[in-house]
């Protein structure tokens, strides 16, 4: 474009650019690349890191990391954990949010799942609501207003 055009064009309101290169560089991750980020970005104290190396193979640990009692860690070394605001629950979540029997957390050998219990406000895998889903390490469950980050031992990190 001559400086004629390129003043006219400017005096029409039209703004000329450069050429631009159209390549898309959007990043995009598979769930459990995405987990994986999420476990490296959160705030895992020296006491959870620990707690998380010793885990023996086929269990796993609970870390809530927001909700009325922040910081506490549930064990997963059972075939079955369930997680309720019912006294007997094996992961105890004391708020009106969360239901009697919420959800379970069921161990498939050395992988475990999250099941919902038919329970009021749902519960969330990595921001969406489930009925079941496998857990990834690093991945979120969300009961009632309670958020779980999961972490599977490392002996089953590095086998898999």
């Amino acid at each position: 474009m001559s400086t004629e055009n390129a003043d006219q064009g400017a005096q029409d309101g039209e703004a000329e650019f450069p050429s631009t290169n159209t390549t898309d560089t959007t990043l995009s991750f598979s769930h459990e690349q995405a987990a994986a980020l999420a476990a490296l970005d959160s705030d895992l104290t020296a006491e959870e890191e620990e707690a998380i190396a010793a885990l023996p193979p086929a269990s796993a640990l609970l870390v809530v990391r927001r909700g009325p009692n922040a910081g506490a860690r549930f064990l997963l070394d059972a075939d079955v954990t369930t997680a309720g605001r019912h006294p007997d629950a094996d992961i105890f979540l004391d708020d009106v949010t969360v239901s009697r029997q919420h959800a379970q957390f069921v161990r498939h050998g050395r992988a475990f799942e999250v099941k919902d219990l038919g329970s009021l406000n749902g519960t969330y895998f990595d921001g969406v609501r489930i009925e079941t889903a496998l857990l990834a390490d690093g991945a979120e469950v969300q009961v009632g207003k309670f958020r779980l980050t999961f972490y599977a031992s490392r002996h089953d990190v590095a086998a898999s």
